[in-house]
């Protein structure tokens, strides 16, 4: 039962009190609605690019690329990213946006409308980028703003758009964007923006073996030791990625409360490697799914990544390393802790965030497996009959309730080519 934005109870059978509407869940799973931590929704317009690169070469060949946008295509490509996830039974999205050309107005202002057509919860992570090729950095000087100016526009995206309430739909995060593209000062005064305004921080880290090689040459220590030198561990801190983690940070990580946003998919199609999520949850860190930019994991669905991170665990560790159960949590607990919202998303519970999805299990596809729980991680994707967001409906019988499917496909597609042939592809 719900009562305005909030669980008030929750129970078996049928329900036969007073109630304003009904959602007949027969054949269908409930569970929390599914929580992304980590995504570069921009990243729409630019799929299918690069197609065997690595990490680096694959940044190397898009970053020209996505000079290019504009508030229109960040609009465009923030309402198709999020209508896809809440299709795939997404309720609660991060996405981390750092690139900002010059002239691009209130890019985070843009997503927060967005956001709000689609009917999703958004933390926006305020990227920024200052260290260019010129001083040993990855990302082009075009695409890369000062020390200040990034620091002065995270400050201002966080006055004008962060809403802390416990029902809030619209938070921000302090976010510098990597080790390779970041320089120390912004990385330490970014972590000093992030705590003066109560507000969580986020960056990449330990993605790439090339990553890692960078970090040893330049800083003379490993990612995780460079992020604890800055100030960048702490259970207000999420990491994507955390796929080259020794012994000694996983140890860290989990002492400190460090969460990290793992992304199975994004990480196969880039050849990166294999998170340690087994080790991270026995450690005691937080571990949340990401989707991760759709020019590196083109789907842009969360729901499948349930059953993609099971198997890379199994893959690491073997038959026992992740149940379907644990992988479920990371979609849901896992996340809402990332983003520091367990006590609010996550679970279904009374008291909690009316967020919730029910995933249709009487089709052909999951027929004759009695768990649910296992039908839905170990099956093929489950349709989507219902997503409620703080108690009011997003989808419908597999469709978008606030936005026409149809309509953002074409915009889409007209946006990507626009910004392909200004790059001359």
């Amino acid at each position: 039962m719900l009562d305005g934005d909030r669980i008030t109870a929750v129970g078996a059978g049928d329900f036969d009190g007073p109630a304003d509407q009904v959602v007949d869940g027969r054949g269908c799973l409930a569970t929390p609605g599914l929580v992304n931590t980590h995504h570069h929704l921009y990243q729409w317009a630019t799929r299918g690019l690069a197609q065997q690169s690595n990490l680096f070469d694959w940044l190397v060949e898009l970053y020209p690329v996505w000079a290019g946008l504009d508030d229109e295509l960040v609009y465009v490509t923030t309402s198709a990213g999020l209508g896809a996830l809440a299709l795939s039974g997404c309720t609660t999205a991060a996405d981390h946006h750092y690139v900002f050309p010059r002239g691009s107005g209130d890019l985070i202002g843009t997503q927060a409308e967005a956001a709000a057509a689609i009917g999703v919860r958004l933390h926006a992570c305020r990227g920024s980028m200052d260290l260019g090729t010129s001083q040993g950095g990855l990302p082009p000087d075009s695409v890369v703003e000062s020390t200040d100016a990034a620091l002065a526009a995270t400050a201002e995206a966080i006055e004008r758009h962060h809403d802390p309430s416990p029902s809030s739909r619209m938070r921000v995060a302090v976010a510098p964007c990597s080790p390779f593209s970041v320089t120390s000062d912004l990385m330490r005064e970014g972590a000093s923006l992030a705590r003066a305004h109560g507000v969580r921080l986020h960056t990449h880290l330990a993605e790439t073996v090339e990553e890692d090689a960078f970090c040893r040459e330049r800083f003379g220590c490993t990612p995780v030791e460079y992020a604890e030198k800055l100030g960048w561990l702490g259970d207000d801190v999420w990491l994507a990625h955390g796929v080259h983690l020794d012994d000694g940070a996983v140890a860290r990580l989990g002492a400190t409360g460090t969460g990290v946003a793992h992304c199975p998919s994004s990480n196969a199609r880039l050849g990166a490697g294999i998170a340690r999520v087994r080790d991270l949850l026995d450690a005691g860190a937080p571990v949340g799914l990401g989707v991760d930019g759709a020019a590196s994991q083109e789907a842009g669905e969360l729901g499948p990544e349930l059953r993609q991170a099971m198997l890379a665990a199994r893959f690491r560790g073997g038959p026992a390393a992740l149940t379907a159960r644990e992988a479920l949590a990371l979609g849901t607990t896992g996340g809402a802790r990332c983003l520091g919202r367990d006590g609010e998303l996550g679970s279904l519970e009374p008291g909690k965030l009316a967020d919730i999805v029910l995933w249709r299990l009487d089709g052909l596809g999951h027929a004759g497996i009695e768990d649910p729980v296992a039908a839905l991680v170990f099956g093929p994707p489950a349709p989507v009959e219902a997503v409620l967001v703080g108690g009011q409906l997003v989808v419908r019988t597999g469709r978008l309730i606030h936005a026409d499917e149809d309509s953002l496909a074409r915009d889409l597609t007209r946006v990507s080519r626009t910004l392909l042939r200004k790059a001359g592809r």
